[in-house]
């Protein structure tokens, strides 16, 4: 029964929906930034740490990590922290009016095709990845949650000290 139990912990814990960090190395997928504030690709921010943040104007906590997404960029960007913010609405002008009411401090990259969200095999919307400086997903989170900011605050601190 005990052993059941602690199955069944694991089993909660490992899919969490609010941290997940990859057993095995896996390279972030490299994908062209069309944004004049960033380089080119991705991968010419090795050496940086990236949040990579997948949102749409409908998606309700949304609304809630733009806010925190903009101080953490503000706090750390000094020591190296990039954030990037991937919309996947096929019409941009839905984006827009979403940034009309939450601001964002921080780049934004259009997905209409959802190319990229393909490539990293989103998990549901929102959906983040935390990339180190060799440009390896440490950290991905499913959702945004107001209760656990100061986690996903630890991690980036812990790939900054890196």
């Amino acid at each position: 029964m005990r052993q059941l139990r602690l199955s069944t912990l694991f089993f909660i814990i490992s899919f969490s929906p609010l941290s997940l960090s990859f057993a095995q190395e896996m390279s972030a997928p490299d994908f062209a930034i069309t944004n004049d504030q960033l380089p080119d690709k991705l991968s010419a921010l090795t050496g940086q740490v990236v949040y990579l943040d997948f949102w749409a104007s409908w998606c309700k906590p949304c609304r809630k990590s733009f806010p925190w997404m903009n101080q953490m960029q503000q706090k750390y960007a000094g020591q190296g922290l990039q954030i990037i913010a991937i919309n996947l609405d096929t019409e941009e002008a839905l984006a827009k009016a979403f940034l009309e009411i939450v601001p964002a401090d921080i780049p934004i990259i259009h997905d209409p095709a959802g190319k990229i969200a393909s490539d990293y095999q989103l998990l549901g919307m929102p959906s983040s990845y935390l990339i180190d400086k060799k440009g390896t997903i440490r950290f991905a989170h499913k959702g945004f949650f107001t209760r656990t900011e100061a986690l996903y605050e630890q991690e980036l601190v812990l790939l900054l000290n890196e």
